[in-house]
């Protein structure tokens, strides 16, 4: 069963800066190959890439501190043996003689990466229990290695450091009053006017849009659930739907991109075949998705290759000279499913979206009320 339902962005945020690393089942192991002319073909005789595909792994993006860049097959193993020996008790039913949480919630240290998560996703009180969360059980492999990082360059499995222009920006906007804006707990800022009315609250917060780039550019695991993605192929454009909030990208194949002053959430996606890979190159972002704090002037060029009949190699490379002296590369494989996409309906009842807005002007109301005295 799917599940679908929604964190708190700054939450996952939170978490995926933490820890950025997910993982892959063994089953999706890749070998990075040339092109083989008994894959799949279209009539027009491009490789065949439709499909649904499961992108949930345990690979984060970026590394863990201390681990390796690689890990043997035999401690993969013992790892996503250990996850799953947790998740397993997870499942189990409560006693109902348990005594009180403690004060605060629970504060003890994770020990994994998807234990650090989940408590960052669910805070001290707790989130979800196991029974909604449909997470990777596996490393994902490429070219017969283990990977313990989606990010391949730089070779130290980190995003490169934010320039000066990026700590000038965030800094301007940590300055900027809001309604009553902290920081994010993911060292980014509440934009301007965050709390003024439900419009300026975060796309995923709304569910207009899936929260962790799910549905990208560049698409990233979400580590929680709903990581399924179908991609419908033609000659002129190629559709790739993320189960999350239901989000539709379509790249226009051998076109222009559309005038600068024209933007998009998900920006302008075109496309192109490189021999038997699909280069997809994509522009005009708009402000109201900032990947990991950069500007409309990112750019994401991502390639698709299928490597057999059941995976296909996802390699992407993102650039903005305001927010990253370099570019920077990730790579992960998308392993076929049998899987449904079912609807995505996470917006229902969502007292929260209100409450967040009362509870600005409540505190507004109070430092106003302080500020007369």
């Amino acid at each position: 069963m799917r599940k679908r339902f929604i964190l708190r962005t700054s939450a996952v945020a939170t978490a995926l800066a933490l820890i950025s690393l997910t993982a892959r089942p063994m089953a999706g192991q890749v070998k990075n190959t040339a092109a083989n002319s008994a894959l799949p073909r279209r009539p027009d005789g491009h490789p065949d890439l439709q499909g649904t595909y499961d992108l949930a792994t345990m690979t984060p993006l970026e590394r863990q501190p201390g681990a390796p860049p690689f890990l043997t097959k035999e401690r993969a193993e013992a790892l996503e043996k250990a996850e799953a020996e947790r998740r397993d008790k997870d499942n189990q039913p409560s006693n109902p003689d348990r005594p009180a949480p403690p004060v605060g919630g629970d504060t003890s240290a994770p020990h994994s990466f998807f234990e650090a998560l989940e408590k960052a996703g669910g805070g001290a009180v707790g989130g979800y229990n196991r029974f909604w969360l449909n997470q990777g059980a596996a490393y994902t492999v490429v070219d017969g290695q283990v990977r313990t990082s989606i990010v391949v360059d730089p070779q130290d499995g980190h995003l490169p450091p934010y320039n000066a222009a990026a700590h000038k920006r965030l800094a301007a906007a940590r300055a900027t009053p809001t309604s009553t804006a902290p920081e994010r707990q993911d060292g980014l800022a509440e934009p301007p006017g965050a709390y003024d009315n439900p419009e300026q609250r975060w796309l995923s917060e709304r569910c207009l849009l899936g929260f962790g780039s799910t549905s990208g550019p560049p698409a990233l695991p979400d580590y929680f659930y709903n990581d399924l993605h179908q991609i419908v192929q033609t000659p002129d454009s190629i559709m790739i739907l993320t189960e999350m909030v239901h989000d539709a990208r379509i790249v226009r194949m051998n076109a222009q991109h559309l005038p600068k002053n024209i933007h998009g959430w998900m920006g302008d996606s075109v496309g192109y075949w490189e021999g038997d890979t699909l280069v997809i190159d994509t522009t005009n972002f708009s402000d109201k998705t900032r990947f990991r704090g950069s500007t409309e002037n990112l750019h994401v060029v991502e390639r698709l290759t299928r490597v057999d009949d059941k995976t296909l190699l996802y390699r992407f490379t993102v650039e903005d000279p305001d927010t990253w002296d370099r570019p920077w590369t990730g790579e992960y494989t998308w392993p076929a499913t049998d899987q449904r996409i079912y609807e995505y309906a996470c917006h229902e009842a969502n007292y929260a979206l209100g409450d967040v807005l009362r509870g600005a002007r409540q505190q507004e109301a109070e430092e106003a009320a302080k500020a007369k005295k």
